[in-house]
């Protein structure tokens, strides 16, 4: 072979072999970005699917517009759109009392009701996002002072409720409804509210999610309000009591309850009955001495102001005059009051059955522990008493306030305000009578009873559980999840390191295909080639 032929082939071979160094380098380029193709796929998918975040569609606003005989108070609730079991898990987040009277009050002027709840819905619509407005349910539930105005005259009820109507109607809100709620729902909705704020329906556990709470016992519920009082709680035998017990259903869980309301025996109308009694027992009807308010305070009422109820219309005199004035004396006797408050009982009724404390109406033995709310919080507050505490503390606290001259109670109160600093001491005996000799508490089960007037920053009153049966007929709304990535560049991503990975593999296949078909020799051998 020539020298020129010899360069040729060198320069051929040389060609060649550059070629094959391309080759195998463009294959090992071709590897690495499959396994970085393949790597980054299953890096990208691993974090979409345990880095997605479970937003809640937001929250729901509820408002219950609490009406009671003697005042009216506005309550606002959220919850997770989202719901557990069928039922919102509510909390309060703000109270408005609104100023007067309770709306019963207004049966001769229901025009007038607007302007005192203005204030308080002023507020609640600065509480709840505008957004929401529409979609936020108002309620109003009337209780035992609206019973009776519909009991005693119909007519000016309805006016009321009408009125009331005509003013939600008006907000910007979803308004459901103005009704007056019967007495065993207003005593079941406080029982509710107690053993959810304890609870005793739903807690968190380790991970942070709601479970039932295990073999955890239920409250009873004591309610004292102005115009009546209920207990509620589940009795040991539910179906001895079927009659008298009302099932409620609360995330997944039913509860046979027995409950009962007592008319006339809240702690308004039972003073006024209380003074209608004294009126009766007295020797002249302008001056009265009444032993259950403190020593040397006096006031003037009309026979209005305690015979214009229907829980005392039975103890008129023949010569009523609904303007004709009464001037109480008080005369702050702690053992007489007592016999007093006795006589607003009938315990003949039941003739010593031991089912069937007062007033002919039969109730299963008290169970368990209870809370004690509204006029039974206040009242025992105002003998500097709370949560637990035996019945002799009780009574002896009640004995001495009872003892107290007027002048000295602006001292004794955390807050003073006569209406009701005058009628505490009664107010005390009355909570005994109807514990300790209506419902059968005794020294020994009466430490079970915790007096108590809210739970965090929620009231214990019947409005929450209200608003927690309510929540069951609103609808719940899915959560939304949101993603690290966008799901269109999610997708883009995937399909661009697939197709780029799919380009990878099919070049490869290729360069094995040729090497298969190709003598594979070495470049030295071809370059260096003896004469």
């Amino acid at each position: 072979m020539g020298s020129c032929d010899c360069i040729a082939w060198c320069v051929t071979l040389g060609s060649e072999c550059s070629h094959r160094m391309l080759t195998r380098t463009l294959s090992v380029v071709a590897q690495v970005f499959l396994l970085l193709s393949i790597v980054l796929v299953i890096a990208i998918a691993v974090i979409q699917i345990n880095q997605q975040q479970i937003l809640s569609p937001g929250l729901k606003y509820g408002i219950v517009v609490d009406a009671g005989s003697s005042r009216t108070t506005v309550y606002v609730y959220e919850w997770p759109a989202e719901k557990e079991n069928n039922t919102g898990v509510v909390s309060q987040t703000f109270k408005c009392n609104v100023k007067g009277p309770g709306i019963s009050s207004y049966e001769s002027n229901p025009g007038a009701l607007a302007k005192p709840l203005d204030d308080c819905l002023n507020k609640v619509k600065e509480r709840i996002p505008v957004h929401l407005h529409k979609n936020t349910s108002l309620y109003l539930g009337a209780t035992a002072g609206m019973r009776l105005l519909r009991l005693q005259n119909e007519s000016a009820a309805n006016e009321v409720l009408a009125s009331i109507q005509s003013y939600f109607r008006a907000q910007p809100f979803e308004f459901r409804g103005a009704q007056i709620i019967t007495g065993p729902e207003e005593g079941v909705y406080g029982w509710i509210t107690a053993n959810y704020l304890m609870g005793n329906f739903l807690e968190r556990n380790l991970w942070r999610t709601w479970v039932h709470p295990y073999r955890k016992e239920t409250m009873g519920a004591l309610d004292l309000g102005g115009a009546s009082t209920q207990i509620s709680f589940i009795p040991e035998d539910s179906e001895e009591h079927f009659n008298s017990t009302l099932q409620v259903k609360l995330y997944g869980y039913n509860y046979n309850v027995y409950t009962h309301s007592y008319q006339c025996y809240g702690r308004d109308e039972a003073e006024k009955r209380l003074l209608a009694l004294l009126l009766q027992k007295s020797n002249t009807s302008a001056n009265v001495d009444n032993p259950c308010y403190p020593q040397n305070y006096n006031t003037t009422l009309t026979m209005k102001d305690f015979f214009g109820s229907l829980c005392t219309r039975s103890l008129r005199p023949a010569n009523y005059y609904p303007n004709q004035l009464v001037n109480f004396h008080g005369t702050g006797d702690p053992g007489l009051c007592r016999e007093m408050v006795s006589l607003l009982f009938n315990f003949t009724a039941c003739r010593h059955r031991e089912d069937c404390p007062f007033n002919g109406i039969h109730q299963p033995k008290p169970k368990g522990n209870f809370v004690a709310f509204s006029g039974f919080y206040y009242t025992t507050n105002a003998l500097n008493l709370s949560g637990h505490f035996s019945l002799d503390d009780f009574n002896s606290s009640m004995w001495f306030f009872c003892s107290q001259s007027w002048a000295q109670l602006p001292y004794m109160l955390p807050k003073f305000e006569e209406i009701y600093a005058r009628s505490y001491c009664f107010s005390a005996n009355f909570i005994y009578y109807l514990l300790v000799h209506g419902y059968n508490f005794n020294a020994e089960t009466w430490p079970q009873i915790h007096f108590q007037k809210e739970v965090g920053n929620s009231s214990i009153a019947w409005s929450l559980g209200y608003m927690l049966s309510l929540t069951n007929m609103i609808p719940a709304e899915g959560k939304l999840i949101q993603l690290p990535l966008n799901p269109s560049l999610f997708a883009g991503l995937l399909i661009f390191l697939s197709a780029t990975a799919l380009l990878c593999l099919l070049y490869l296949v290729y360069l094995c295909i040729v090497s298969y078909h190709r003598k594979n020799i070495p470049c030295v051998e071809h370059v260096f080639i003896p004469e």
